[in-house]
Parts: structure tokens; C-alpha cells; sequence
């Protein structure tokens, strides 16, 4: 049953009826069911009325004590049945922004929030250093999450990279446990996120949590899986969605001058830039072509060095040749060979 087949806010109107006045306004701005959507704190009601925080959360838990009778209404069961059944389909818990969204939509959250607070059957707990607040229909699911985010963090942590959700849950996930609730808790963590590109990894990663316009083009290249063109990186670090960015410009001439400072980042070009784990080396090609003959240790043909620096560098065999020309670096040998010139 989707959320459109419940008026939340119709439901919620009735179940407050049996209230006082004052007990109606008190949980209406508690949880914001007035029409401006506004959920009030104890202290601001509380100035309102004249009284202290504390008389206002003792009317608020009064008039939860008077709708005890309430949740016997058919209306109510068959929400708190709705309720408990996509729980139970997400694993038997939920993160609390992602499950409001899930049963409420854009306009009913906090009918669904007041409802959730309402069921006997639901329990909520409070956002911690580790974990974002979170619902769950068993009391004792608590620990099982904690034990199953330690045991995921330190995998993530020893591969060192991000890993996909499949991947994930065929090598790390419990067996004790179904996928959905190993899913489910992983949303709770703070500290393991999925990241844009749809792969899990620690938030202290820039492939997961990206910071700035360096960590928006690492994942552009981590994503291309080829050298671009700074331009063409700085169109698609722009274009960048998901939960860490909202769609802005991005200057060519900033990424630039961003990525020629970032050790992550080798200029493969003129103006192309790739990863150096993709396992290019730093420098001109000037540099490219004398590491080269210094590893080798012995002659290269002409060929051989192109076809070598080629796959470093993304120039025309001329300008190789050019810099192979530079008789204060390279020299050849009496097979037409080249080697390094001795200081």
C-alpha cells in the first residue's frame, strides 16, 4: 500500500479531535501539523503560553496518555499495519529522514513522524556521534546494528578503497543477517556512506565525500576511466549529482589550476590530465623518456622509446622526438641507439 492511499493529514486531524483545545495546539506544533509545517520546540510553545517547558511536555504526554483508546480505530491500524510491513521490508529498521520520505512524501513527513510517535510498536532512537536517528519495529536491533557497522567499517577500512553494493554484501555481509538489514544499518552509519558514484566507502574519503573542485574531478576521471581535458572535466565536475552537490559551475581555469598542484593528478597533455594511480608518471616528456632509459639500462631504438612514452603521454610523435633530439640529455650510440648522456 503506497502512502497516496492514506490522507495523513485527515487521519491525524480525527485522532486529535478527542483533545483539549490546548493539548490539540500543543501536539499540533510539536510535530508541525498546522498548515505551516513548523515543528516547535518546548520552550518557544511554552513562552506562548505563559508556562514552563516542563508544563508543556506534561500536557504533551497527556494527551498521548488520552489517545491510548485512539489506536483501536480501524484508520490507525491499518496505517500502523502499512507502517510496520515497509519496516519489516527494509530489514526491521530505517533511517529517519529516508523513512519519512519513504511513507509521508514531501508533505505529509510530519503527520507520518507524529504517527510513528503514536504506535506502540514502533521505536525511535536519538542521532549519536556514530549513528543518524533511526526507527525500527524491535527494541533489540540496536546492538545487532552496532555489531554489524563495526565488523563493515573495519573491512572498508582494510581494502582501502570504495566497493560496490553487491560486492559488499557477497563478501562482507553476515549470513546472520539479510541484506536489507545490512543495507538499512549501513544508511544509519555516519561513518560509511555511499558515495556518487554509487560505491560504499568511509566519509573520510573524497570518492565518498567529496570536498571541493579537486575531489569533483578525481571522481570524474575515477568515473571517464580515461585522461580528459581540463574543460571537459571542469563541464562534468558541474554536472555532479547526488547528496554532496547541487548542480554549479565549475571555471576550466580554476580546475586547472587545481589538479597541476594535486599530487593525484599527472598533465598527460596539453591540457589533459589522468590519474596517477592509472599509474602515469610526473614530469615532461623530457623526464618520461630519460626515467625510461634509466630503467631499462641499456639502448632503446627510437620505436621503443615512442611506443614507452606514448603510453605516459598524450602528444604527437614529433614532440618526442624533438625533446629525443636534445643532445644535452640523450645521444646515440654507433647502432642508432639512445641512451642517456653522461654528466
Amino acid at each position: 500500500m503506497s502512502q497516496f492511499n492514506f490522507n495523513y493529514q485527515k487521519i491525524c486531524q480525527k485522532v486529535l479531535n478527542p483533545l483539549t483545545q490546548r493539548q490539540q495546539e500543543v501536539m499540533g506544533r510539536r510535530f508541525g501539523l498546522g498548515d505551516s509545517g513548523k515543528r516547535e520546540t518546548l520552550e518557544a510553545i511554552g513562552h506562548d503560553f505563559g508556562v514552563t517547558r516542563e508544563r508543556i511536555r506534561q500536557i504533551e504526554n497527556d494527551g498521548f496518555f488520552s489517545l491510548e483508546e485512539q489506536k483501536t480505530e480501524e484508520d490507525l491500524k491499518r496505517v500502523f499495519s502499512h507502517f510496520k510491513s515497509h519496516l519489516k521490508n527494509q530489514g526491521g529498521l530505517k533511517r529517519e529522514d529516508i523513512l519519512l520520505a519513504d511513507l509521508g512524501g514531501e508533505r505529509s513527513q510530519n503527520q507520518v513522524h507524529f504517527l510513528l510517535d503514536l504506535g506502540d510498536v514502533f521505536f525511535r532512537y536519538s542521532e549519536t556521534e556514530d549513528f543518524y536517528p533511526f526507527w525500527t519495529i524491535d527494541q533489540n536491533l540496536s546492538e545487532r546494528v552496532g555489531v554489524i557497522l563495526t565488523r563493515l567499517f573495519k573491512k572498508i577500512e582494510q581494502i582501502s578503497t570504495p566497493i560496490s553494493e553487491d560486492k559488499l554484501l557477497r563478501s562482507f555481509g553476515s549470513p546472520k543477517e539479510s541484506p536489507q538489514f545490512t543495507l538499512s544499518s549501513l544508511e544509519i552509519a555516519k561513518k560509511i556512506e555511499k558515495g556518487p558514484m554509487g560505491d560504499y566507502g568511509l566519509t573520510a574519503w573524497p570518492e565518498i565525500k567529496p570536498r571541493g573542485v579537486k575531489d569533483r574531478a578525481y571522481l570524474v576521471l575515477k568515473k571517464t576511466e580515461k585522461p580528459l581535458h581540463f574543460r571537459k572535466i571542469a563541464e562534468d565536475s558541474g554536472g555532479l549529482r547526488g547528496k554532496f552537490f547541487v548542480k554549479s559551475q565549475v571555471l576550466p581555469q580554476t580546475v586547472h589550476n587545481e589538479l597541476i598542484r594535486d599530487e593525484r593528478f599527472v598533465l598527460v597533455g596539453r591540457g589533459i590530465y589522468a590519474l596517477r594511480e592509472w599509474g602515469y608518471q610526473t614530469g615532461t616528456v623530457k623526464d618520461v623518456i630519460s626515467k625510461i632509459l634509466k630503467e631499462k639500462a641499456k639502448p632503446l631504438s627510437r620505436e621503443e622509446i615512442l611506443k614507452r612514452v606514448l603510453r605516459q603521454r598524450l602528444v604527437k610523435e614529433n614532440t618526442i622526438l624533438l625533446n629525443l633530439s636534445d643532445r644535452n640529455y640523450f645521444l646515440k650510440n654507433k647502432e642508432g641507439k639512445y641512451i642517456l648522456k653522461r654528466a
